[in-house]
């Protein structure tokens, strides 16, 4: 469709879809479109989209739509995680006209320019083990913030995920380019880095997937990547997005402590606290292990934050099972939580396990979770209350209001001050 000339996105998802959405749409702007909000009109409407839940397949089918009420002549493009997932599925909603898997998300441009509304949905496609390469990309919407792709796709075969069918096997950047793309960022102006990834940790294979990339003659590791990035001038803090508590050693745990630049601040998934659950759904570490990071953390920065990602009503999780998990979280010195309502996944082994937990628990469980994550935010915020720390201030203005977070990721809420944009303010908590 050679006369397109305006293109709006939308993103479904993780940091890491974002990071992605950011970097296509610098793509078509090279190409000679024109960016647009999502609510505005475009001739072209691109959804990067996301499957970890029922919810973001369901919230896709509505974003299109809405397009349809609103631009039926514009073209409609589907690509993320759900358009590799299920192709044919997408390409049957009405309104869509081009499916993007894995290995063409990032040749939107060439594939828009031979579309014509009103041809039937195209899919460009193709099995996920044939897809290999990494693509770099980092979000620069937000001046404050940058989200920062090194890592992409996850070897790991957890019974509820269906991460590795969407994102292929586990491959990332080398640490030179990631440098790179560090200096690049902060010229522009971002004083914050979110290194993202899919399993973040696991840094350091090649872009086939195989075998390992070199540093100075030195293997390339997560471990070896921060150490590098810590060096780099203009970028004051960098947030490690989630990492795997088995992949989260001891010696990323003190290097971060001794840091100036990497903020006292993990998210580590548990997902169960019963090893009985976390066997079944094939994680790859016990509950112990995950008590030691936690108090690992603690000793060496009593003031970090910790976030948790964690799954209730996973097939077999009876009431004592759930009880396992909630007396373990409340025991645990952690932050927050984010809480996940198990949903079915096709093609996922957890579907041939017994004892399915009804919708009704599923939800009451979250819930009883999210009250969990209330009261351990609140602790968290009051243990600090009074102190000084460095918040870096965003610049959204809210209602004559900005927000911005302090080194541990405590946010601070004030009255719209402009030369405090993208500033560090020592703040008094």
């Amino acid at each position: 469709m050679a006369e397109a000339k305006t293109v709006a996105f939308h993103t479904l998802g993780c940091k890491l879809n974002y990071s992605e959405t950011s970097t296509l749409s610098r793509q078509m702007e090279s190409e000679g479109f024109e960016k647009r909000e999502f609510d505005d009109q475009a001739d072209v409407y691109v959804i990067n989209t996301c499957s970890v839940t029922d919810n973001a397949d369901k919230e896709c089918r509505q974003l299109v739509r809405r397009i349809q009420r609103k631009a039926p002549e514009s073209l409609v493009v589907i690509t993320g995680c759900y358009a590799q997932l299920k192709p044919k599925e997408i390409a049957e909603i009405p309104g869509v006209d081009l499916v993007l898997g894995a290995a063409e998300k990032f040749n939107i441009a060439s594939h828009i320019r031979q579309l014509a509304k009103g041809d039937s949905a195209k899919i460009s496609s193709c099995d996920i083990e044939d897809v290999s390469g990494f693509n770099a990309s980092y979000s620069i919407n937000d001046r404050t913030r940058t989200f920062l792709k090194v890592q992409d796709g996850c070897d790991y075969t957890c019974s509820f995920c269906t991460i590795p069918m969407a994102r292929g096997k586990s491959r990332s950047d080398s640490i030179e380019n990631v440098i790179r793309n560090a200096h690049e960022i902060a010229a522009g102006g971002s004083k914050e880095i979110v290194l993202t990834g899919v399993n973040l940790g696991d840094f350091g294979k090649g872009a086939d997937g195989n075998g390992s990339l070199a540093f100075n003659n030195r293997e390339e590791n997560f471990f070896e990547l921060i150490k590098q990035l810590d060096e780099v001038e203009g970028i004051e803090r960098y947030r490690i997005s989630s990492i795997e508590p088995n992949l989260l050693t001891n010696e990323i745990i003190e290097f971060v402590s001794r840091s100036k630049k990497f903020m006292p601040h993990f998210h580590i998934p548990l997902q169960s606290g019963s090893n009985t659950i976390l066997g079944m759904m094939r994680r790859r570490y016990k509950r112990e292990l995950y008590a030691e990071r936690v108090a690992h953390i603690k000793q060496l920065m009593p003031h970090c934050c910790i976030g948790v990602d964690v799954i209730v009503g996973f097939p077999g999780e009876t009431d004592e099972l759930f009880k396992e998990t909630f007396d373990f979280l409340h025991s645990l010195d952690v932050s927050y939580l984010h809480v996940f309502t198990y949903s079915e996944r096709d093609n996922t082994h957890a579907l041939t396990i017994d004892n399915v937990v009804p919708m009704n628990v599923r939800y009451d469980r979250n819930k009883a979770l999210r009250n969990l994550s209330y009261m351990k935010m609140q602790y968290f915020t009051n243990q600090h209350a009074g102190q000084t720390r460095p918040v870096l201030f965003e610049g959204n203005n809210k209602n004559e209001m900005m927000e911005g977070y302090t080194d541990n990721y405590i946010k601070v809420t004030t009255p719209f001050n402009q030369e405090w944009v993208n500033e560090i303010v020592e703040w008094k908590t």
